[in-house]
């Protein structure tokens, strides 16, 4: 039984590892409002971090996005990507709590980009089933570096583990 379980656990690490060396198929992410929507292609040579945060309502999500804004503005070889799967209306109603307006909410219509890089969905979350919270990492070479998938919706990767997940990378 517990050679069972090592075994598991090891194949469950070896499937992140190799996950996370995959290379992110290029997608588009439309804005909200009129500002251009995002392209991974273009942030070659720079870690983009995709935050993929729950439907409106969510205080959460507010809390993590002015803190990740506010305290990760000096990287300037990070793109920051806050993703929501709302409308337009729904997300500028929402961003009406945001403390800062000098950056951009992007859409997943649909959550298809949550479905393409995997992330789990079946997370209750006001009457509605949703993609679990994540943050996915990508690297300058356009390769998955890191991920981290919440369990609940106050379940978020710190700005703290975030910047000690950069200065690893970044060694």
């Amino acid at each position: 039984m517990k050679t069972q379980t090592l075994a598991v656990l090891f194949l469950f690490f070896m499937s992140h590892s190799l996950l996370a060396q995959e290379k992110v198929k290029d997608f588009s992410l439309p804005a909200v409002g009129d500002e251009k929507p995002f392209v991974l292609s273009e942030a070659k040579g720079k870690y983009v971090a995709l935050h993929f945060l729950l439907k409106t309502e969510c205080p959460y999500c507010i809390r993590h996005t002015n803190d990740y804004v506010e305290k990760t503005a000096g990287l300037d070889d990070v793109i920051q990507v806050f993703i929501k799967p709302d409308t337009d209306e729904e997300i500028l109603e929402w961003a009406e709590n945001l403390e800062e307006d000098s950056f951009t909410i992007y859409r997943d219509v649909d959550a298809q980009l949550a479905d393409e890089l995997g992330i789990p969905g079946g997370y209750s979350f006001h009457n509605q089933l949703v993609h679990y919270p994540a943050l996915i990492l990508i690297g300058p070479d356009g390769k998955e570096v890191y991920r981290y998938i919440g369990k609940k919706n106050s379940d978020r990767l710190s700005v703290k583990k975030f910047m000690a997940v950069m200065e690893e990378l970044q060694k």
